[in-house]
């Protein structure tokens, strides 16, 4: 039987992450709907059980800077067991997403220590993309207001929306309004694609006359 030498080490080789990924870490309480935004969004399906999370990644091809991007959305887990994973999700994100449940005023007050910890770790947010999103707007009990929601992110300066997961109220706008608060690239979930020859030969006949 080989043995290795004592005086050397061994190595692991640590692959780099692509610089074409563009990572979008979703934060919230359990049960406000990070999943289903997320699921909404990447697969169009909406989950009526919950489901806890623990951390689950999705992607999705994106147009940055005219060439293909891979969107990279981080769904995080909503208990508080996991603060090393919580704050390397924060340390590699580059856009966040902080979910509350318009039902629950509770969900709203433990979001406010994952912005502190995401200013603590980035420095500053000027110019990294943070939506506050209020979920399930087509709830009727109501326990926070639109403008409460508004005016909290009006004072951590970062932009605000109110989202239906179930009814698909604002999904797609969410993330298109993230991508668009990225001022160092621009980005879209639109994709230029090449015009198929059936669109090229019906642009050719358009405005032609036929003879009868």
């Amino acid at each position: 039987m080989t043995q290795i030498p004592k005086d050397r080490s061994v190595r692991l080789r640590v692959m780099p992450e692509q610089s074409n990924d563009y990572r979008v870490v979703v934060f919230g309480a359990g049960g406000v709907g990070k999943s289903s935004l997320v699921l909404r969004f990447v697969r169009g399906t909406f989950r009526e059980s919950y489901i806890p999370t623990i951390e689950d990644t999705y992607r999705q091809v994106i147009s940055c800077n005219k060439q293909v991007c891979t969107l990279q959305i981080t769904d995080t887990t909503g208990s508080h067991q996991f603060p090393a994973m919580q704050r390397l999700s924060i340390s590699k994100g580059h856009a966040f997403i902080l979910v509350y449940s318009i039902t629950s005023r509770q969900s709203l007050e433990e979001l406010k220590p994952i912005f502190g910890e995401i200013l603590e770790i980035k420095g500053d947010i000027d110019g990294i993309p943070v939506m506050l999103v209020g979920n399930k707007c087509d709830e009727t009990l109501r326990e926070i207001t639109t403008q409460e929601g508004a005016e909290l992110a009006k004072r951590w300066n970062c932009a605000f929306l109110e989202t239906s997961a179930k009814t698909n109220h604002n999904v797609k706008e969410l993330f298109q309004e993230l991508l668009q608060l990225e001022k160092r690239r621009t980005m879209s979930l639109q994709l230029e694609t090449k015009k198929s020859k059936s669109q090229k030969r019906k642009e050719k006949l358009k405005g032609k006359c036929a003879l009868m």
